[in-house]
Order: C-alpha cells, then sequence, then structure tokens
C-alpha cells in the first residue's frame, strides 16, 4: 500500500492518548512516531480490541480526525476499513463530536457497545469500502438508515464532520515512511524543521500539492 497516503492525528500536544483506567494519558509523541518509524496501537473502545485508527486521504476524503499530525506511507496492510468514525457505529445515543465534552468520562463514553449489524460498515480494504461508500454523502445516508432502524434518532448536521474522514485501522504497532507533518500551530512546523520533514497547515493542502505535482 505503498502509494497511499495516511495520516495520524495527535492530540494539541502532538502526542496520541489512551485510557489509564479513568484517566487519559499521553501515549506516543509525534516525534516518537518519526524517530522510530513505527507507530503504535493506542485506543481501546467500544469493545473493540486496541487499535490503531489512521486516515487514508484522498480526494474524496480530506478531512482529518484532528488538525495536526503526521501523513506517512507503510506497507502494512490492514485489518479493516471504515468509511467514517466508528462512533457513528456505537450505541451512544448523544454522540460527541467535541473532546472537551466528555473528557472528564471517558471511559464511560467508550464503554458502550457496537449496535448488532454494524459489520455492514467493516470492509477488508480501503478499494472495497470505496465501492460502496465513494464519497462522504453516502456514508452519511446509510448510517442515518441503519441507526434510524435499529431504534435511534438521525444524526443531526453538527454529526456530519464524522463522515468526512474514514478509519484504517490495524491492530498490530506498523512501520511506516514519514512523508510530512501536518498543524496550523507553530509547533507543528517546529517538530517537521527538527525532523527534516515537509510542513503543511492540513492534509488537504498537502493532497492538493501531490495532486499538482503528479
Amino acid at each position: 500500500m505503498s502509494g497511499f497516503y495516511f495520516v495520524k492525528s495527535t492530540e494539541e500536544d502532538f502526542y496520541t492518548k489512551t485510557l489509564n483506567g479513568h484517566r487519559k494519558v499521553n501515549f506516543q509523541s509525534l516525534g516518537n512516531m518519526i524517530r522510530t518509524r513505527t507507530i503504535r496501537p493506542n485506543t481501546k473502545s467500544f469493545g473493540k480490541r486496541r487499535r490503531l485508527s489512521t486516515t487514508m486521504i484522498h480526494r474524496n476524503y480530506l478531512k482529518t480526525y484532528r488538525p495536526q499530525g503526521l501523513i506517512f506511507q507503510t506497507d502494512a496492510k490492514p485489518d479493516y476499513v471504515l468509511p467514517f468514525d466508528l462512533v457513528l457505529l456505537s450505541d451512544v445515543k448523544d454522540i460527541v463530536v467535541h473532546y472537551y465534552r466528555i473528557k472528564n468520562k471517558l471511559h464511560e463514553y467508550y464503554g458502550h457497545k457496537l449496535i448488532p449489524g454494524f459489520g455492514r460498515f467493516v470492509f477488508k480494504s480501503f478499494d472495497a469500502m470505496m465501492r460502496d461508500f465513494s464519497s462522504p454523502g453516502k456514508a452519511w445516508n446509510a448510517v442515518n438508515r441503519f441507526r434510524i432502524s435499529n431504534g435511534y434518532e438521525r444524526l443531526p448536521k453538527q454529526k456530519h464532520r464524522l463522515v468526512e474522514y474514514n478509519e484504517v485501522i490495524f491492530h498490530k504497532p506498523i512501520k511506516v515512511t514519514p512523508i510530512a507533518v501536518f498543524g496550523y500551530r507553530k509547533e507543528a512546523k517546529k517538530i517537521a524543521d527538527r525532523y527534516g520533514l515537509p510542513h503543511f497547515v492540513s492534509a488537504r493542502e498537502f493532497y492538493r500539492k501531490v495532486q499538482r505535482s503528479g
């Protein structure tokens, strides 16, 4: 899969996080990902095993989970691919987009389970996912039908950003080739300079430059 570009989003302090009991703690820094050329699984939620959630950049999927992180390539094959954030398949009635609203009760929020039948949105490859959900619009309509058919209310428009990026999931640490650092904060540019990588304000900006140069 080395011809594709992926993103691993980090939080504002350029760390991925994990849960230690009821507390959210630092897990892996952006600098460590670049130095070791390895990204490790950090997320465990909704009854799924610990996983590494990344995003594949595509002309129809140019948003990212967070506005900063690492753009990379890898030869690792994903364990599965989703057309949107996994939270949309959970039995959470009030799905939260903004982290600050749940930061003190993450263990409760992530303790929910996935709605039976969620497997219809799980694919073995990005190409397979794109055959059914080539755009966020198709994914949005389908996941709303799925949730309504299972007794949940239609998602409000404010949740639409959760279908604007896909999730490519790995269960094991993956070896990566760092390509660029993205983020609008000054620290993103400093990290890129420190490791001799290009810097972009966003993944969208990176993708557009790649398209122009291609």
